[in-house]
Order: C-alpha cells, then structure tokens, then sequence
C-alpha cells in the first residue's frame, strides 16, 4: 500500500527530529546541551496545576464540545478584550489541541488546490507544510536579518497575487524572535486593505514573551478594518509554560470557526477536557509571574547574544521577544572542521556542532533562510553559558 499524496507533500519536523536526536544521545549517557526545542524550561504555574487536579475531582473527564468549553471559550473571549481590545463573541472562538492544530484546522478547511499561502521567512518549520498538506503553495518570502527578519509592505504587495488566499504572519517569531511594532503592523495593513481576498492568520503564541518595552500589538487591533478576515491564534503553551497540556485557541469569524469545528469533529473532537480546565485557570488567573519569568528570559537573551557576537564568523542581532536567536553564519561557510570536512551548508555547521561540541541547535534552512541557525534560549543561564562556550571553542578549530 502507497502513502497518500497529501502525505507525500509534507516532510518530519526537523525541530522534533533535533529533539528526539538529543534525547537518544543522552539515553546512550553522552554529554550533549540541547538547544533544539522550543519549550520553556519552566513549570506550569501551580494555580494552573491545581485547577486541573480540582477538575479531575469534580468528575470533569468527560466529552466536551467539540471545539470547547463554554467556560474555557469565556475566558478567551476576556483575554482577548483584556490583552487586545479585541471583542469576540463565544461562537467566533476555537479551541484546538496546540497551535499547530489550530493552523492545521485554518488551512484543512479553506486552502484548496491553487490557492496561495503567503509565509515570510524564516517561518516556524510547520507553516508550509500544512499548507501543502491542504493542496495549496506557500509562497516564501524572504525577511533577512536587513529587514530585521520581518516582511515589509513592498514585500507583501509583490508577492500577493489573485490566488492568495492567507497571509501568515507571526509575531513575535518562531524561530528568529523578531516582533512588529504597531507602526510596522498598520503599514503592512494598509496594503491588505488594497486586497480584500488575503486573510490573516496573526500567529500571537509568543505575545507575553517580550523585552526592551516593546509593546506588544496584533493586526486586528491595530488594523480594525482587517478585524473580519483575521484569525488571531493564540495558546497556553509559551506563556504559561503548558506545552504538553496541548491548547491553542484563536477568534475570527464565525463561519470560519463553524468550519473549523466541523473538521475537529472528524478528527481528534474535543481537546482534553481536564487540559481546558488548566487552561481556563490560567487565563483567568494572576498574571503576574509573566513579568518573572520574561526577567529571566532577559538575562539568558543578553547572555546568548553577547557570547554569539563575540565568536568570529558569527553575527546575532538581538531579538524582540520569543525564547530563540537566529545567529547568521556566513562568515563559517567555507572553513574546514579539524577532521578536515568542508563547512559548505548551515546544516553542515550545526552538524559539526553536534558531534564535536556536543550542542544541538537547527539548521537554518528547516526555518527557510540560510546560513543560520536557530538556538533556543529557554534554559538555565548556566547551561546557556557551557553551550556559547562550547560553541566558541568549536568555531575557534575551524580552519
């Protein structure tokens, strides 16, 4: 028996595959640092720990809506006022498990054969895949770090074509930690608003991961005329350190939403509903500890920049917000390992980092820009500083 066709589209996700790739190196007993996987290494919350415990004891262990409960699609309708000024209505909420099923859900049920996706690059490793599994093509744009990683109108106009059907923009980013201000954002809205057929998928997973005072905006706020074709994405796993609880949820218009539940309930119906439970906590809960931890992440920010920056063949801008950096390494192509292998690729590098550093980042070309490397910084200060060292001393025996 044959595959289907719409599996032969898409391809592993390389950031899985470094992380699995780590995890049998350490079973073997090996010292390898990992830098692969975009998890936070913090707990989730204990009031958000607690609600779920709570919600076991109550019996909450049964079927629930197919894209929701009404308590957890609540507390997004008031996240969404509280954190956006944006006014939905229960039935424009979707709750999906994770982020990638929301983006699956979104593109499954509206991208055809022919139709266009438009994906900045460097794009989460997702994007264009689901894209192609739905019959569609992504259209890459590239966004070096000249444009510090990020689509400018004059990009977006060139590539929008009468095919376009999405427009995928996420901010602030997997993998490069690049975010747009609101100015960035209305200008970009100004050339949507020339093309009423391009919706908006504003992927906002790393909203309360930011730095420097940068003030966080998404497109439907700043843009309201774009408020009806724009569906803001959103998740408990960044910000709340909630990862394998598996809840995304976004707000967009109704028949979009309908749509979207009608392919959930053909395929994995209702998120968990003890997960939604922890979820409607940590909405609703005190949201203090976010300035805490996004202290940290600060720290461990400056302290990836500042090593990476100082290694020859190495530059690394400084990212608004996420947990990653996406140092360029043009200056390492080229240069022979000490066991006299040629640097031709950044899959090359990373892979000499990983046998002979033993650190594991992602090649930049899984992320659509190369020569790259997506490192994150989700980890101890500690383990950050071993890694920069270790990656310091590899690029120091390169030749």
């Amino acid at each position: 028996m044959k595959t289907s066709a719409a599996l032969d589209r898409i391809s592993p996700s390389p950031t899985l595959a470094i992380t699995t790739k780590v995890q049998e190196l350490k079973r073997a007993g090996i010292d390898v640092i990992g830098l692969g996987a975009g998890e936070p290494d913090f707990d989730t919350p204990d009031f958000v720990k607690e609600a779920a415990i709570e919600a076991i004891r109550r019996g909450q262990t049964k079927y629930t809506n197919v894209d929701g409960t009404p308590e957890l699609k609540d507390a997004i309708v008031a996240k969404f006022k509280r954190d956006n000024g944006l006014d939905y209505t229960p039935a424009q909420i979707t709750v999906n498990v994770g982020g990638k099923h929301t983006l699956f859900n979104a593109m499954v049920a509206t991208v055809g054969e022919g139709d266009e996706v438009i994906v900045p690059a460097p794009y989460w490793v997702s994007y264009p895949d689901v894209v192609q599994f739905a019959g569609g093509t992504p259209i890459v744009v590239a966004a070096g770090p000249e444009h510090g990683y990020k689509l400018t109108p004059a990009m977006l106009e060139a590539a929008i074509t009468p095919r376009t059907k999405w427009l995928i923009l996420n901010s602030p980013s997997n993998p490069t930690g690049a975010a747009y201000t609101a100015a960035e954002l209305k200008a970009l809205g100004e050339v949507l608003e020339r093309h009423p057929h391009v919706w908006i998928f504003a992927d906002d997973m790393y909203e309360h991961i930011v730095y420097d005072d940068f003030q966080f905006a998404t497109i439907a706020q700043v843009c309201p005329s774009l408020y009806d074709r724009t569906l803001t994405v959103n998740g408990c796993s960044k910000a709340y350190a909630m990862t394998g609880w598996r809840i995304g949820f976004a707000g967009g218009a109704q028949w979009l939403i309908k749509a979207m539940a009608k392919l959930q309930s053909q395929s994995t119906s209702n998120p968990c509903s003890i997960a939604q439970a922890a979820a409607a906590a940590a909405l609703n809960g005190d949201q203090s500890f976010l300035a805490e931890r996004n202290a940290a992440f600060k720290a461990r920010r400056d302290l990836v920049v500042g090593m990476l920056n100082d290694t020859p063949g190495i530059t690394c801008p400084t990212p608004e917000g996420a947990f990653y950096v996406y140092p360029e390494v043009s200056g390492l192509i080229g240069k022979t390992t000490p066991k006299g292998q040629k640097i031709e690729t950044d899959s090359d590098f990373v892979g000499y980092l990983l046998e002979e550093a033993r650190v594991a980042a992602v090649q930049g070309v899984a992320f659509g820009l190369s020569p790259a490397m997506r490192i994150s910084y989700a980890t101890s200060e500690e383990i950050l500083r071993e890694a920069c060292t270790r990656i310091q001393q590899a690029c120091a025996a390169l030749r």
